[in-house]
């Protein structure tokens, strides 16, 4: 074989890499990550024009300039700008489009800016690729780098949403490998409230794990604080199941039977003559029936208001600027 057609056989692999004000990760991020395809192409794994793509997620810090320069000095260094915050789902979504578009990459590699997540375990991602996994999960083997709150509020994340039938690879986040028929059926589910990490175990490709050591931001601050854990959470569950309706049902039976009991007990002790003011019990019971009453319309108004969405059929993102080859 020659060296030209060994060439053309091997394929083009992007990482993508979404991005919201990490000025501060950047510069030291970006190379570690050119290091490696350059690594990757010297050792003939993957094609010469493989490269990196960054999409920043309506950043209002130097994101933009640096990803600007970085495509000047090296051309394999793409960058798609948002014309705002659209969220970090919404920026993988967009990298995996434009580069299905445009045939940028054969198979894709996601990962943060932060590099927390171990870039050399890249290395493993191909070689799984290579065999013939279709996906490739990124999966931490450790939470030492995470507060003791952070390691309870997850553990209790993936236990939640697997009693509610939510199949999620635990201790995997964004970290991930995709190949070409993962990408096109992954790009085919069009709803809004999109939930990657729910939805790629769905595809049903053949996958591998590859484990690593997660380890602390290379610079800057933790874009998900816990109120925005909690609403991703919350998304989570929303967008996969409809337990928490069914949940609500079972608490309006079970009320109503409740009711019904106390509608015996006051006849029979009226019937008995031993009938007494209540006011403490019924206002108790009024709280507590109220309460209900306002959570169930609450939660059912949560999922009408995803339908709302869903229905206007708007467009999830919108692009200002593109930096491809």
């Amino acid at each position: 074989m020659t060296k030209n057609s060994l060439t053309q056989s091997l394929q083009k692999l992007m990482i993508l890499i979404p991005a919201y004000n990490e000025q501060e990760v950047l510069p030291e991020s970006l190379p570690i990550l050119q290091k490696i395809i350059q690594q990757l192409i010297d050792r003939r794994l993957i094609a010469s024009d493989s490269g990196l793509m960054i999409v920043s997620d309506g950043s209002t810090d130097q994101t933009w300039s640096l990803i600007e320069r970085a495509h000047e000095a090296d051309a394999r260094v793409m960058g798609v700008k948002f014309s705002r915050n659209f969220g970090h789902q919404n920026a993988l979504i967009a990298g995996l489009t434009v580069m299905s578009k445009q045939q940028l990459a054969d198979f894709v590699i996601s990962i943060d800016a932060d590099l927390q997540d171990d870039p050399q375990a890249i290395f493993q991602m191909v070689e799984q690729y290579q065999a013939g996994s279709e996906v490739v999960f990124g999966v931490r083997n450790n939470r030492d780098s995470d507060s003791w709150f952070k390691r309870v509020s997850a553990e209790a994340f993936y236990s939640l949403l697997g009693r509610l039938g939510v199949h999620l690879v635990p201790e995997h986040a964004d970290f991930r490998l995709l190949g070409p028929k993962a990408i096109t059926a992954f790009l085919q589910y069009q709803e809004e409230n999109m939930f990657i990490r729910g939805i790629i175990p769905l595809l049903g490709f053949n996958s591998s794990r590859v484990y690593y050591a997660r380890h602390k931001r290379l610079a800057g601050k933790s874009k998900y604080p816990l109120f925005k854990m909690l609403s991703f959470a919350w998304d989570g569950v929303t967008s996969f199941s409809i337990a928490p309706l069914r949940l609500v049902l079972s608490l309006g039976v079970g009320f109503a039977l409740f009711g019904f009991v106390m509608l015996i007990y006051t006849l029979v002790a009226k019937l008995r003559g031993v009938t007494a003011a209540g006011w403490s019990s019924l206002m108790i019971s009024i709280w507590i029936v109220g309460g209900c009453q306002m959570m169930a319309i609450g939660l059912t108004g949560e999922y009408i208001g995803k339908i709302f969405s869903e229905v206007k059929h708007r467009p999830r993102y919108t692009i200002e600027k593109k930096l491809l080859k």
